[in-house]
């Protein structure tokens, strides 16, 4: 992955000397997972120089899953993120991270799959599940879309195994006949369907769990660099403006993205992703992060996974959404006239 962080640093600072800009740039430390959907707009954003117009160099760190990637943030080798949502939670509780704004709605993108010959007999019969080893990666929003799919089905955790796994070896066992179902996200959903002819029998969307993801960053960071903090939620968010005002382009750029990720799939799979998974724009976030009526749309959605992590034994109290989950800097993006407008640019 060290490869990928060099050349986004390079597209950045070519983007920056092509500009003629002389201004210093600030160093601002992103980490995300490779080869994911959600990802994309920071690659999306270092090719097209867009870090630099805001006088931002970033240095990138990835990771294999969410638990390590927030565990990385208690020596301070990131400032700001994507994560998924139960990390996130997992970040507020255990290294006061803050939860800025949300990636994506990735309900679709989380789901529980079954090997081919077994899949359409778990689908007729979802009870027929009860005494099965679901392999998953734990404390991740796979786990949380699995449990879900189980309540569906009137299952608790205790009537199957689960084996925690990273993803990468989830796909190798289901390939090798060594597991029946596994919680998988999405590209890998896609990896598992293509080239293993696994079927889904159940995503969070299914149950109508809400599974979004999550934009973090440390609260010490976000103290000392409000500005910076806010920079960054403004060159992803025209990021996401541009890839779903120029599509084929951005799928053209996914592939690329993807592949130095190590994943190959269909470029029907990567549309896929865009059809099945709604972002969020400026308007959008301060919508879903409103509380003056109450607790925000996102507030409620992190007490529900928060709950889900109390009820699986992963923390002793959920924390409360309002402590940890804040619009200040969306609402900073939103009061500054040239990041608003930088944020909203299709082009």
């Amino acid at each position: 992955m060290m490869r990928t962080v060099r050349q986004f640093c390079m597209a950045g600072m070519l983007a920056w000397v092509a500009t003629g800009a002389h201004a210093q740039l600030t160093e601002i430390k992103v980490s995300y997972q490779p080869a994911l959907y959600w990802a994309l707009p920071f690659y999306v954003a270092s090719e097209k120089g867009w870090w630099a117009e805001l006088g931002l160099k970033p240095t990138f760190s990835t990771f294999p899953a969410g638990v390590p990637q927030i565990a990385a943030s208690a020596s301070k080798s990131w400032d700001v993120g994507g994560t998924g949502s139960v990390p996130a939670v997992l970040g507020a509780a255990r290294y006061n991270l803050l939860t800025i704004g949300l990636t994506n709605d990735e309900s679709a993108g989380n789901a529980l799959l079954a090997t081919a010959g077994k899949a359409d007999a778990y689908m007729k019969n979802p009870q027929s599940i009860k005494g099965q080893t679901i392999v998953l990666t734990a404390n991740s929003t796979g786990d949380y879309a699995v449990q879900s799919c189980l309540a569906k089905w009137g299952l608790k955790k205790a009537d199957v195994t689960l084996k925690s796994m990273g993803q990468a070896e989830i796909i190798s066992a289901m390939s090798s006949d060594n597991a029946d179902l596994g919680g998988l996200w999405a590209p890998n959903i896609y990896t598992m369907e293509e080239k293993a002819g696994a079927k889904v029998i159940c995503s969070g969307k299914d149950t109508g769990t809400m599974i979004p993801g999550a934009l973090v960053v440390r609260a010490d960071y976000a103290k000392e660099q409000p500005q910076n903090v806010a920079k960054f939620l403004a060159v992803y968010l025209r990021a996401w403006k541009w890839m779903n005002a120029h599509q084929p382009e951005a799928i053209a750029m996914m592939k690329k993205f993807y592949e130095v990720g190590g994943v190959t799939i269909s470029e029907a799979s990567m549309k896929k992703e865009f059809d099945t998974r709604p972002t969020f724009d400026l308007a959008a976030h301060l919508k879903a992060m409103d509380r003056s009526k109450g607790a925000s749309d996102v507030d409620r959605w992190m007490t529900q996974i928060a709950d889900f992590m109390k009820s699986a034994g992963t923390l002793p109290e959920a924390p409360v959404a309002s402590r940890y989950v804040t619009d200040d800097y969306m609402r900073m993006v939103d009061r500054d006239p040239k990041l608003k407008e930088f944020a909203n640019r299709t082009n």
